[in-house]
């Protein structure tokens, strides 16, 4: 296998602290390490099919879950399937960092601890004759529309953002319409608020599928129907603890490897928290499909799905 790593990173991930962070990497983590800087949406991902086809055995994501899913699909687009995907978290958000367990290892990096590498799930996105992969998880409805204010959002970061987030989409995105949606071969047409597919455990910071695996072949997914303002302000407690109710007439919670999306408004959608379409291009049909233990991730075992003990 071809030998070195190849971080690249968004110099403003973290409000700045991640390009500070690398610049000072302790030196057993920074031998053999080139770092290579995004300038503008889209470049990671061909800074990681750049760096791919240079024979780099790791390729890292130094910043947030937008810079882990543009590396990922990166990896994902090259004809290599012995590159090692890792995340540095430093970004906003670290919602894949959370479930691979290298948040801990990433504050304890002066330590040299020593990680793993596992092949994972992947999630496949089409809309509008477009496709990318997903690595975290993936939303339509209201969810997405939270991303939107997520993205309008420079003065939070974390669980503080998209709480922020969720409170602005509650009051400006709050809509149910009918969708027709396929988990696998079973279809139904229901008044829908959000659906949320999950290869990982959090959205947002919330982990709202807490037993997700990476490489079980199935995501984990929770659709949320016709509910009012008031039952989704007494649910947030629950999101946050990760303790949503399993047999809520207003939640459906289960497992599939196959979806599909019609509606009868355009949809809002998200892949990692990077917005797939906004109502504004129009789409109303979206499809998943997962691609089972397509990608080589790095993990830190000991707090790899959250264990922090």
């Amino acid at each position: 296998m071809p030998a070195g790593t190849c971080v690249i990173y968004n110099p403003a991930a973290g409000r700045g602290r991640a390009e500070r962070a690398l610049r000072e990497l302790p030196p057993a983590l920074a031998a053999g390490v080139e770092l290579r800087a995004t300038a503008h949406p889209g470049h990671a991902v061909e800074l990681a099919r750049a760096a791919c086809a240079e024979g780099f055995a790791k390729v890292v994501a130094a910043g947030g879950d937008g810079t882990a899913h543009e590396v990922a699909n990166g990896i994902l687009q090259s004809s290599r399937t012995d590159a090692v995907f890792g995340v540095w978290p430093v970004g906003s958000a670290n919602d894949l960092a959370f479930t691979l367990g290298t948040d801990v290892w990433w504050n304890r990096r002066a330590e040299a601890l020593p990680t793993a590498v596992i092949p994972i799930d992947v999630g496949r996105v089409t809309a509008a004759g477009r496709a990318c992969f997903f690595v975290n998880c993936f939303g339509v409805g209201f969810n997405g529309m939270v991303t939107v204010e997520a993205v309008k959002t420079k003065w939070l970061t974390g669980l503080p953002l998209y709480a922020w987030a969720f409170l602005k989409a509650l009051v400006k995105h709050f809509d149910t319409p009918r969708m027709t949606i396929t988990f696998d071969d079973v279809e139904v047409t229901v008044p829908t608020l959000s659906l949320s597919v999950f290869n990982a455990q959090r959205e947002g910071n919330f982990p709202l599928r807490p037993n997700a695996k990476l490489d079980d072949g199935q995501f984990d997914y929770l659709h949320v129907a016709k509910v009012t303002r008031l039952h989704l302000l007494r649910f947030l407690p629950a999101m946050a603890r990760g303790a949503l109710p399993e047999n809520h007439r207003l939640l459906k919670l289960g497992r599939a490897a196959r979806f599909a999306v019609r509606a009868e408004v355009p949809l809002c959608v998200h892949a990692d928290g990077e917005l797939v379409c906004v109502p504004q291009d129009c789409v109303r049909e979206v499809a998943v499909e997962l691609v089972p233990r397509r990608l080589l991730v790095e993990v830190f075992p000991p707090a790899q799905y959250g264990a922090r003990g």
